[in-house]
């Protein structure tokens, strides 16, 4: 739903009368206003007022008395089903997370909270309508960092990064990742600090995009106090944070110039002055960057330091965007449900064939990011342990709308959509059940028509009625 008044209204349910302040202020920020219940059944009893009719959202603490989250998001569902949702859980409150999302939630932050995710997911929730919700990206995702032997993608593009980004680790030099969101930037950057001879130091994120572009520099290099209006207390910055470390410095773009030049200077000095102050620090620190723009043209343009790019690029790859490797969509999406299926309060998940056909038909504009997302909500909303193109109506929607989201069932580069390849670990299936899968496609694309079948893989029809009995295939299956 979406409010038709200037401001809109969301009820915070939380106990502590710190956190229903902080989280008001919060929300406050982003031309919100909010309405303060101290348990559930509380907040369940305000639904039916008139403030409560007023409301666009609801912000639940997963530590708010009362009935449990899950309870407490079924009853709300009950009385207002196109109510949004959003749950504030603790970091290890994964199983949280995935009983609310099952129960009917539409998203969940992670404490500590990030003010930025929050404000994206309330203003998602309030802006998403239809079965399309689906397809939208979780604000939270469910991370765990992944070695480079587990990170999976078999096309030439996406291979030739890896083996940069392997490459890389091993050395001291800063890294730039190019790419568009949600094409694994971070996984990469994570991958390469695990694989570094700095493994068992600090790893520190700054997202640069999440910060007022006056504050990024502060928040690299630190301030004295009084450095500047608001500077009440000393601050070290997070290059010293991550001394002896690795630092990943996400949307580098977002960088203003004046800061810009400051971090040309450390990267010739390796020395760290803060803002304000006087001493300079020696710091040894490698800088992985992110980009989600492409920075010649940002230079073009002015925005860009020519000097701070080539500081930074010693070590430089793109990542394809996922409708540049269809042919990885089946075996992502296996090895994605692997990982989603060892989650605290999920099980072994499965995928059938028409499924990840069509999965791979669909164009992916968020890219493996909202792959994971769309399979988590899938994973979570399946009443079976096997997921199947029922769970995908919005994307069989989409594609038969003919949207510019999705191009069809075609082959990609060669290989047919939903011949799976790869195990959920990776490594290649056997050859036999390969095979099996083909003849199964061809029979299914050309109607049963054994002497098409035959000449169209290329083999006489005694060969093709051989492998059928080898393999097992029945034929009128």
């Amino acid at each position: 739903m979406v409010s038709t008044r200037d401001t809109r209204m969301v009820m915070i349910v939380d106990s502590e009368p710190a956190q229903q302040r902080f989280l008001a202020a919060l929300v406050s920020r982003g031309g919100w206003r909010s309405v303060i219940a101290a348990d559930t059944d509380t907040a369940l009893a305000k639904l039916g007022t008139q403030e409560g009719m007023a409301l666009d959202a609801v912000l639940v603490d997963q530590g708010a008395p009362g009935v449990s989250i899950p309870e407490f998001v079924t009853e709300l569902r009950r009385w207002r089903p196109a109510l949004p949702l959003v749950v504030i859980t603790m970091r290890n409150g994964v199983e949280v997370a995935v009983g609310a999302m099952r129960a009917g939630a539409s998203d969940f932050v992670q404490k500590p909270i990030a003010p930025d995710r929050l404000l994206e997911a309330l203003d998602r929730v309030v802006s998403t309508g239809g079965p399309q919700g689906e397809l939208r990206p979780l604000t939270e995702k469910l991370r765990a960092p992944l070695a480079f032997e587990e990170i999976i993608g078999s096309s030439p593009n996406f291979r030739s990064a890896l083996a940069i980004a392997a490459k890389a680790a091993r050395a001291r030099v800063p890294v730039m990742i190019n790419g568009k969101p949600g094409t694994g930037k971070e996984v990469f950057a994570r991958a390469i600090h695990s694989a570094s001879p700095r493994a068992r130091g600090q790893l520190v994120m700054v997202d640069c995009s999440a910060v007022s572009p006056g504050l990024i520099g502060s928040g690299l290099f630190g301030h004295e106090r009084g450095a500047f209006a608001g500077a009440f207390d000393r601050q070290v910055g997070r290059l010293v944070q991550a001394d002896g470390g690795s630092i990943i410095i996400d949307h580098v773009e977002c960088i203003p110039l004046e800061t810009q030049a400051k971090l040309v200077e450390f990267l010739n000095t390796g020395e760290v002055q803060m803002i304000g102050g006087s001493i300079r620090q020696s710091v040894d620190v490698r800088i992985i960057a992110t980009s989600t723009s492409p920075l010649d043209k940002l230079i073009e343009a002015g925005h860009f330091r020519e000097d701070l790019f080539y500081a930074l690029s010693s070590a430089q790859f793109t990542l394809p965007s996922l409708s540049e490797r269809r042919g990885d969509v089946g075996p992502l999406a296996r090895h994605l449900l692997a990982r989603i299926g060892g989650l605290p309060g999920m099980g072994p998940i499965g995928v059938t064939d028409d499924a990840l056909r069509l999965l791979a038909a669909y164009a992916w504009p968020g890219n493996v990011r909202q792959l994971q997302d769309v399979l988590f909500r899938a994973a979570v909303d399946s009443k079976t342990d096997v997921l199947t193109s029922a769970d995908f109506r919005a994307i069989e929607a989409t594609l038969a709308g003919g949207s510019a989201h999705g191009e069809g069932e075609v082959a990609i580069n060669g290989e047919a959509i939903g011949v799976t390849l790869y195990l959920p670990d990776g490594n290649l299936r056997p050859l036999d059940e390969i095979e099996a899968d083909v003849i199964r496609l061809a029979i299914g694309h050309y109607r049963g028509r054994m002497s098409e079948v035959a000449r169209r893989l290329g083999i006489g029809r005694s060969t093709l009625y051989r492998k059928l009995s080898d393999l097992g295939i029945d034929t009128a299956a």
